[in-house]
């Protein structure tokens, strides 16, 4: 009896030590070219053996092969979180050199934890809902969400910041990672979405009320925009903006946003021309009925920001970072409650969406109103 997909996943993607081990220990391994090769190879790799472990199978999704593929490489993300927070040794010390220096940063530390642990568990519980027939569409947007805000951070800090000068042939391996997560919110967001069974009635009732009446949703829209307000005002902080308030917050409240490294900077950025329009669509959401696709966009906006909030969060207090751009210890509260409160309103939004969807299904024409009554 073969063992189920999720577990020949897990399996496969427990080689992954072994592999990063063993170059380490080989010298002719160690160079910039070689290196970039056996990545490439061991891509190849990892995926014929993924497609003769379901050869057997007469239909797989297309996505079983990339959250196949990357849970390999989860668990090189969390083997290097571990090296780097000094729980291991010997496993990254060649790729750190000659690879990709940027990951030995306080922000990689972090987004290889992220990944190492949320993303492949997320990849786990989806490939066993997936060959046991279940829904994965909102999980799968989850990390969709999640890794294409991590690429879109990761890559442009890796060039602009410091290590920009030293971007070894290793670095390109990241196009392929950068690509698929678009490539399957594609796919996911193209797919018929599987909507909750609510009356006709309810939905006719919830769309007539106005959002004065609705006062959660009137909270959450005030939310929102209290998070635009933050991201417009660190876009102008990391802009440089001469004005005083923004002088003060980033020497006395988050300095980690002028590191040097580059990420912080692109982050607030892609809060401040991303997520801003993206807020202001959810806030539209809310005031307009029928918007079915709050159901899905919530989902993707919640793993993009708490990804995003994660690393800025743990790569501000991290030891890795330098301690003139750490968070002061006076200061620490306020900022950490600030982020957290960016990274959770997303997530009671979607709570919120997907508890009591009625407001955000299609409106129903009242002659269709009048015949359910008649049945039943």
């Amino acid at each position: 009896m073969r063992p189920p997909a999720e577990v020949r996943v897990f399996l496969l993607s427990l080689l992954a030590p072994g592999v990063l081990y063993t170059m380490n220990n080989i010298p002719a391994l160690q160079e910039p070219l070689p290196i970039l090769g056996m990545g490439m190879v061991i891509l190849g790799s990892v995926l014929l053996i993924l497609l003769l472990t379901v050869q057997h199978k007469t239909k797989v999704d297309p996505l079983f092969y990339a959250f196949a593929e990357l849970s390999f490489f989860c668990t090189v993300g969390l083997t290097n979180a571990l090296e780097q927070g000094g729980f291991i040794s010997g496993f990254m010390d060649f790729y750190i050199q000659m690879g990709e220096p940027h990951l030995s940063s306080a922000y990689a530390v972090m987004m290889s934890y992220w990944e190492g642990v949320v993303h492949f568990i997320l990849f786990l519980t989806i490939i066993h809902r997936m060959f046991a027939r279940k829904c994965y569409r909102s999980l799968s947007l989850l990390w969709t969400g999640s890794s294409i805000a991590n690429q879109i951070v990761l890559i442009p800090g890796v060039v602009v910041g410091k290590y920009g000068s030293n971007i070894r042939p290793a670095f390109w391996r990241n196009i392929p990672f950068f690509l698929v997560p678009f490539w399957a919110a594609f796919v996911l967001f193209s797919r018929q979405r599987q909507m909750p069974i609510v009356t006709a009635d309810k939905i006719t009732a919830e769309q007539k009320k106005s959002l004065l009446s609705r006062p959660v949703d009137l909270l959450l829209s005030l939310l929102l925009l209290a998070a635009m307000a933050f991201s417009v005002f660190r876009g102008f902080v990391v802009l440089d903006c001469p004005l005083d308030t923004c002088f003060t917050y980033i020497y006395q409240y988050e300095p980690y946003l002028k590191d040097p490294v580059g990420f912080p900077r692109v982050m607030m950025l892609v809060y401040f021309f991303y997520a801003l329009p993206l807020l202001t669509v959810l806030i539209y959401g809310l005031k307009t009925p029928g918007c079915s696709w709050m159901l899905d966009w919530t989902i993707f906006f919640v793993g993009a920001t708490a990804q995003t909030q994660w690393c800025h969060i743990g790569a501000s207090l991290h030891s890795r970072t330098p301690f003139t751009y750490r968070v002061p210890a006076d200061k620490r509260w306020p900022v950490i409650t600030f982020n957290v409160l960016l990274a959770t309103v997303p997530m009671v939004l979607a709570l919120r969406c997907h508890s009591d969807p009625a407001y955000f299904m299609n409106p129903v024409p009242v002659g269709e109103t009048k015949n359910e009554k008649k049945k039943n």
